[in-house]
């Protein structure tokens, strides 16, 4: 009778040792090292994965790449994201599509819950070549969500199978959203890119950095028209949303901002923001916009 009871307890005790196991594999790690994430997608063998990760504030994961394609995406907490094309700043409800073979570095602003999704590059050809901030709809967000939570290996005709591979339906819909910064890669184009990163309120014109640069002012139009699509103004706009977009996820007021940035008013920045966003910047970071 006792070896009946001590083996039902036993078979008690294994059958919760396997849930709390199943419990922590589903449960969001906490600031697991760069290492450890490349490996768990590297050796992932299924069409498509997704990690969830909790990271502390102000993480910092310095330059690497993916075998895979890559899907970036905070349910709460922002990222900054800086490539060889670019700089992205990714709040709540937007994500930023990697290539697989990027090689990118990530910093959280404050405290990210991140869900990244990765993609085998044969899973599903057709998906964008090039990095881009992406809107996040309510229906891909419950799909990540619903994905965080598949066990894998997962058999392609199951619910689980099903459920990824309309996630890989939506991937190939994703609206490019304006939260690129694109760099230069001309040394002249580029120190006056990463000075004004530097002293975003900088009012130095063209002519200003022509003659620091002992160049033509149409050179310099040249370079940023045929190297970042976008003129000097332009360049520079951006970089100071971008760079708002930062501090206002740091805590700052819209005030402060403004002030920093250069704007002659809260106002003013309020309807330059509005005008490149489409929503004023208390709104922006509503985790409910999709943009």
């Amino acid at each position: 009778m006792d070896r009946i009871v001590g083996s039902g307890i036993e078979s008690v005790l294994r059958k919760v040792l396997h849930t709390l196991r199943e419990k922590d594999m589903l449960e969001p790690a906490l600031n697991p090292s760069i290492d450890a994430i490349l490996d768990a997608v590297e050796n992932a063998s299924s069409p498509v994965t997704c990690r969830a990760v909790d990271y502390e504030y102000d993480r910092v994961m310095g330059a690497h790449a993916h075998t895979k394609h890559q899907l970036v995406y905070a349910v709460h907490g922002v990222m900054s994201v800086r490539a060889e094309t670019g700089f992205w700043v990714i709040p709540p409800s937007r994500g930023l599509w990697i290539p697989a073979g990027t090689t990118h570095a990530v910093r959280c602003i404050g405290e990210v819950h991140m869900r990244s999704l990765y993609v085998r590059q044969d899973a599903a050809p057709g998906l964008m070549t090039t990095c881009c901030a992406v809107g996040i709809s309510p229906l891909l967000r419950e799909l990540i969500r619903a994905a965080a939570e598949v066990r894998h290996p997962y058999a392609p005709e199951s619910r689980d199978g099903r459920l990824m591979r309309l996630l890989l339906d939506e991937l190939h819909a994703l609206p490019v959203l304006p939260l690129h910064l694109p760099m230069p890669t001309d040394p002249r184009a580029l120190q006056i890119c990463q000075s004004l990163e530097q002293q975003p309120d900088d009012p130095s014109t063209l002519a200003d950095w022509a003659d620091r640069l002992a160049v033509d002012v149409k050179t310099i139009q040249r370079l940023f028209a045929a190297q970042t699509g976008m003129t000097f103004g332009r360049w520079r706009q951006q970089a100071r949303l971008l760079r708002a977009l930062e501090l206002i996820a740091g805590g700052r007021k819209i005030i402060d901002v403004a002030m920093a940035l250069g704007y002659d008013s809260p106002g003013a920045f309020a309807t330059m923001f509005r005008k490149q966003f489409g929503l004023a910047p208390s709104q922006f970071f509503d985790g409910t916009a999709s943009g």
